[in-house]
């Protein structure tokens, strides 16, 4: 049994979909609305919360892996609940700045959490993505409502990675031999910079999308609002101001763990437009 957590999202959805068709199951998708979470009809919903482990629990009854993701909930709590239930291993979405910027407060708490997967007798598979592709979809209001998208260091390209990637290089680890032990640092297959990313999504849906570039100091102020002074200046630093050659590095691991080529941003925008509708 395969236990996917944050089942509904970005990731968990697609691995869902590749873990059916390779004939994986059985499986379970964890979501808090099994009624509005539409899965396969072979896969089970179960109803829980990470951020609330005793209401998940019985999910983990008979699974022997686990997909999770990192800083959803009580990790501690969470990690030991999988162990107590028999869970044999554990694939771990953390996030590439682990490796990149591990003196920002988000990547120190994510290197915790491989910390405490490593050290619980489980077999473990880390994944450390950089930006997620579906990120964009924080100015989906703005093109929607036929507002300037607006962002700071407009043309700081990154190998931005499609989640469905992160999706496919899960399946791999789930469900083949090898991968036990390892850590996979993933992005997608080209740099590609906020500006051009608003441009794909113009592409997408057939019409102009203005843009705006702003200064690190007008976005930090918007973006604190939602997230807090610490997490917006870690956001900014690794979207474009404290970028280093590791961060920029643009890696084969999606092509070489499932045999495809990453997809292109292109890709996402193109399949997500009635999203910006």
């Amino acid at each position: 049994m395969i236990l996917v957590t944050g089942a509904t999202g970005n990731i968990g959805r697609a691995l869902l979909g590749e873990l059916q068709a390779c004939g994986a199951g059985p499986l379970r998708g964890l979501t808090r609305d099994a009624a509005r979470a539409a899965f396969p009809d072979t896969v089970e919903a179960v109803v829980g919360d990470l951020a609330n482990p005793e209401s998940w629990v019985p999910a983990l009854e008979g699974v022997r892996s686990l997909f999770l993701l990192s800083r959803l909930g009580p990790d501690a709590d969470i990690i030991g609940a999988a162990r107590s239930a028999g869970v044999e291993h554990v694939v771990l979405v953390s996030s590439i700045t682990v490796r990149t910027h591990p003196h920002l407060g988000p990547a120190d708490e994510n290197l915790a959490v491989e910390r405490l997967l490593q050290d619980s007798g489980m077999a473990w598979t880390i994944l450390r993505p950089t930006q997620f592709a579906s990120n964009a979809l924080m100015w989906a209001a703005s093109i929607r409502d036929g507002v300037p998208v607006w962002a700071p260091y407009a043309d700081t390209g990154l190998p931005t990675i499609h989640p469905a990637d992160i999706a496919s290089v899960a399946r791999v680890a789930l469900t083949e031999p090898g991968h036990q032990g390892r850590t996979y640092a993933l992005t997608g297959p080209e740099p590609v910079t906020a500006r051009q990313q608003v441009e794909a999504v113009a592409a997408a849906l057939g019409r102009e999308v203005p843009f705006t570039e702003i200064s690190r100091g007008e976005a930090h102020a918007r973006m604190a609002e939602v997230f807090g002074v610490e997490a917006a200046d870690a956001v900014l630093d690794v979207t474009g101001g404290d970028v280093n050659d590791e961060l920029l590095a643009v890696r084969d691991t999606v092509e070489r763990i499932t045999g495809c080529p990453a997809r292109p941003f292109r890709q996402w925008a193109e399949e997500n437009a009635d999203r910006f509708r």
